[in-house]
């Protein structure tokens, strides 16, 4: 995925970018898209949360990547944030039924070696933010701690959000077996 508006900003000469941003898109834009997928379940939705982060994160470049912290926690943080924003914008505004049918060919493929349509089902039913909790534990294999920061919650939350949406796909996982046994 290319970014018009940041070359568009580059050429413009009204933003003066670091070559280290460059180096940061190149090597965590398809992570970033990835995580955003299983956000939102949505290559589409995906690139889109994560064009406009970065756009908002290269404005700032300068003071983000002289800052302390981690540039992508930052950036996984912002992400969360902006899909968590996009949903409440989008929940507001929209209401739309769609049959089930209509949605098997619409698949995205963030894993590598394939997945469990089944496991996706039930990970894209979990709420918010216990999805962002085990996606960001189990997919990019984050930390309570590392975990709390994306989030913008204390540890014990984390732990809660990834105890309780396990437990859905548990249940979920469990009255698939029985239903298909019966």
């Amino acid at each position: 995925m290319h970014m018009p508006v940041l070359a568009a900003l580059r050429t413009s000469g009204e933003v003066d970018v670091a070559p280290a941003f460059d180096d940061f898109v190149r090597d965590h834009q398809a992570g970033l898209v990835r995580y955003a997928a299983l956000l939102s379940g949505s290559r589409t939705q995906a690139e889109d949360l994560v064009q406009e982060v970065l756009v908002r994160i290269y404005l700032r470049w300068d003071s983000l990547s002289h800052s302390s912290g981690s540039v992508l926690a930052y950036v996984r943080r912002a992400v969360t944030n902006e899909h968590l924003a996009w949903r409440r914008r989008w929940s507001t505004r929209h209401v739309h039924l769609v049959d089930a049918e209509a949605l098997q060919g619409a698949s995205i493929d963030p894993w590598v070696g394939g997945h469990d349509d089944g496991l996706w089902q039930q990970l894209m039913q979990l709420p918010a933010q216990q999805r962002a909790a085990v996606v960001l534990r189990y997919y990019e294999d984050l930390t309570d701690v590392e975990i709390a920061v994306v989030l913008n919650c204390r540890q014990a939350t984390v732990r809660g959000h990834v105890s309780r949406g396990l437990s859905a796909l548990r249940r979920a996982s469990e009255a698939k077996g029985s239903a298909s046994d019966g």
